[in-house]
């Protein structure tokens, strides 16, 4: 009876928690998180995405249950390995600054190409 009362105990303590263990973002993450940026790069929507997700950032966990919930309609549109992929990152806080963090890398502008040190321009 024990052992039952530690488990629902850890698990509620899980389940309240505000802040997410050390978790590492895996390769495939990386990717799809590169994919959704340059998406939305390519689209010229940086600014509005930006501030879409840093308004909606504290409730991502909300989004990812959302996302569990609506999975048969979404599969239409989507593969199904995606669509899981992308509500376990949106489980974790970390992800939507990530996905920022990416966005901004990839829509700034690109420093233009500077003249070689004693060359001048004429």
């Amino acid at each position: 009876m024990a052992e039952k009362w530690e488990k629902v105990r850890v698990e509620l303590f899980h389940a309240f928690s505000t802040t997410s263990g050390a978790e590492v973002f895996t390769t495939e993450d990386l990717a799809l998180l590169e994919r959704v940026a340059d998406a939305v790069v390519k689209r010229g929507m940086a600014a509005p995405a930006t501030v879409f997700l840093e308004s909606l950032g504290p409730m991502n966990f909300l989004g990812s249950q959302a996302l569990y919930f609506l999975t048969p309609i979404v599969e239409w549109a989507f593969q199904a390995k995606e669509v899981e992929q992308v509500a376990q990152l949106l489980e974790r806080r970390e992800t939507i600054s990530r996905l920022i963090a990416i966005i901004e890398t990839k829509s700034a502008p690109q420093a233009p190409p500077q003249a070689p040190q004693g060359a001048s321009a004429q």
